[in-house]
């Protein structure tokens, strides 16, 4: 497979593009992974950090909701302390305990700290992706992400992300699709929240 490429970004994107990291070993598992699956991605750097689902839609030109907010939950483990469970979720949506606990049949379910994300997925916040781990990682994929043909995750760093399509995403993570999420208030669908 070809080298991934600098991907121009949209006209109408903030930050500009930069290729320097797009061999940072965090990068580099999460495009051998897709390209294990037969797919080549096409990672856009920035140069700097997108903090917010906000930021990252302004960066690539995209609708709020076309951003992936990749989100490290945890369950008791069978055979670790913990086991992690990945929600893919759009932009604007936030996970709901209830829901996502009804989902898993667990109770216990929580949000991972940042160093337990990080421990569980090798993976920094905001960089978290939808592959590329050590280890199966349940995922649960928000159904609003398949209203766009295009969606953007984090190619393993809080700089880097890529543009996919629903389908290959699930596949990508071998997600369920289910509704994790509390739908956000009239008004707030712009609201910055954490990717």
């Amino acid at each position: 497979m070809p080298p991934t490429r600098p991907r121009p970004a949209a006209p109408d994107a903030r930050l500009a593009a930069v290729s320097a990291l797009l061999t940072h070993p965090a990068v580099r598992r999460v495009v051998d992974a897709a390209e294990r699956k037969g797919v080549s991605l096409e990672v856009t750097v920035f140069g700097e950090s997108t903090h917010t689902a906000e930021d990252a839609a302004k960066a690539v030109g995209a609708e709020l909701g076309q951003i992936v907010k990749s989100l490290v939950f945890v369950v008791a483990g069978e055979t670790t302390d913990l086991e992690p469970v990945l929600c893919l979720v759009a932009g604007p949506n936030r996970v709901s305990l209830p829901r996502l606990a009804a989902v898993l049949g667990r109770s216990d379910v929580r949000r991972a700290t940042a160093a337990e994300a990080n421990e569980l997925t090798g993976f920094t916040i905001g960089g978290i992706p939808p592959l590329g781990y050590a280890r199966r990682i349940r995922a649960i994929m928000d159904p609003d992400l398949g209203r766009y043909p295009v969606v953007w995750a984090a190619a393993g760093l809080p700089t880097a992300v890529f543009p996919v399509a629903p389908a290959t995403l699930r596949m990508f993570s071998d997600a369920v699709v289910a509704p994790i999420v509390d739908r956000p208030e009239p008004g707030l669908a712009g609201t910055p929240q954490a990717v």
